[in-house]
């Protein structure tokens, strides 16, 4: 290095210490957007959010919206259209690292993990997913959000997440495909129910107690958890509690952008901020990267074209052979995912197994006699069903 760069380079670091002591900003060069535009809160409820968030002195904060009265670094839009146009302008340039908005819509293959604090522990807990659509199939849509919630564990520092799937529509098909994923040699931290019979499909005690660090769902019914999480002592119109609906992930997706609500009010916009903050330290989007190859390798992709097939080639129907005889059925089989129900029954119907569906008290069941049981369950198996 010769003398010029040395001297140049002695300055740029004296002048970076200048500014710290000033500021009391030590050792940050992140920064974190925020769009001031669009809450039902008004602009000054989301500046507030940000100035609680910037005394952290790890982060620096910038507002993209209107002027304000502020010691923020302000880039001034006047609509929220602009507001996300400038927004992706930052991130690409690479002049904020993260950015904090609402009412952004993603692209099909990407969606959001929130975060909120449980009640019965004060216990964070990873929603995935909250907003944005995964996959078309409900499924693979849960799949991949099962992904997306430990890539987002991982940025957070946590390296072995537990992951349980929350008891909704397909958690059953959703976790055979995340334990033959396991099986291919993605390590997947499976964790166990707080209730007496266990397993890793998760009941409602669950969510409050946090059970797990990732709780897997279908988007929609995340999204209406995290309003249920965030605003259940103020009656629904001001979400006061937890960090927002998350960033958006997918393989694709290159930018943190981090969602909050109309209704977030200032404690979840400051604690959104930390949350974005956070992940660009974390280096989330290598580490979607390096996750992806490492699924690729690991035929994550196959599994979800040979699901995609055989789901198509397994609908039953009881038109072309002959039904057994009735009998009386007490042996029960479960782990049948409630939309395969009366699929899997007719497969044990067509095989010459009498069975009955029926809902026991963890969710689907299928009953047969205990003379039929072993056989039924090999049937079932062999047909994946369970």
């Amino acid at each position: 290095m010769d003398e010029n760069n040395v001297k140049k380079l002695i300055g740029e670091t004296f002048n970076d210490i200048a500014n710290a002591i000033e500021t009391g900003k030590f050792g940050t060069n992140i920064k974190i957007g925020l769009t001031t535009l669009g809450s039902e809160h008004g602009v000054d409820a989301l500046v507030k959010g940000a100035e609680l968030a910037s005394k952290e002195g790890s982060f620096e904060v910038v507002l993209i919206g209107p002027r304000v009265e502020t010691s923020l670094e302000n880039i001034e839009v006047d609509c929220e259209k602009d507001a996300h146009t400038m927004m992706e302008e930052l991130l690409d340039s690479g002049y904020i690292q993260g950015c904090v908005t609402n009412h952004y819509n993603f692209d099909i293959g990407v969606s959001t993990v929130g975060r909120v604090i449980t009640p019965a522990f004060g216990k964070d807990l990873l929603i995935a997913t909250t907003t944005g659509t995964s996959d078309t199939d409900r499924t693979i849509s849960m799949f991949e959000n099962a992904i997306y919630g430990i890539i987002t564990a991982k940025a957070l520092g946590n390296n072995n997440p537990t992951v349980g799937i929350l008891n909704v529509d397909n958690a059953r098909s959703v976790e055979r495909l995340l334990k033959k994923l396991n099986d291919n040699g993605y390590n997947i931290n499976f964790g166990e129910s707080m209730r007496s019979d266990g397993g890793l499909i998760m009941r409602g005690n669950d969510l409050l107690t946090s059970s797990v660090d990732v709780m897997v769902t279908d988007t929609l019914t995340g999204n209406i958890l995290m309003k249920l999480f965030s605003s259940f002592n103020t009656g629904g119109t001001y979400e006061a509690v937890g960090y927002g609906y998350g960033p958006g992930i997918g393989f694709n997706h290159k930018r943190i952008i981090n969602i909050i609500s109309r209704a977030s009010g200032t404690p979840v916009v400051a604690n959104a901020i930390r949350y974005a903050a956070e992940l660009a330290k974390g280096n989330l989007k290598n580490i979607i990267e390096s996750e992806y190859q490492k699924l690729k390798e690991l035929k994550f992709e196959k599994l979800i074209e040979t699901y995609k097939q055989e789901n198509t080639a397994k609908v039953e129907t009881r038109d072309d052979f002959k039904m057994p005889e009735k009998e009386i059925v007490s042996a029960e089989i479960s782990g049948i995912d409630i939309l395969e129900l009366e699929d899997a029954v007719t497969s044990l119907l067509k095989n010459g197994i009498y069975a009955e569906s029926g809902m026991g008290c963890t969710g689907p069941i299928i009953l047969v006699t205990e003379t039929n049981l072993e056989k039924a369950k090999s049937i079932l198996k062999e047909n994946n069903y369970s």
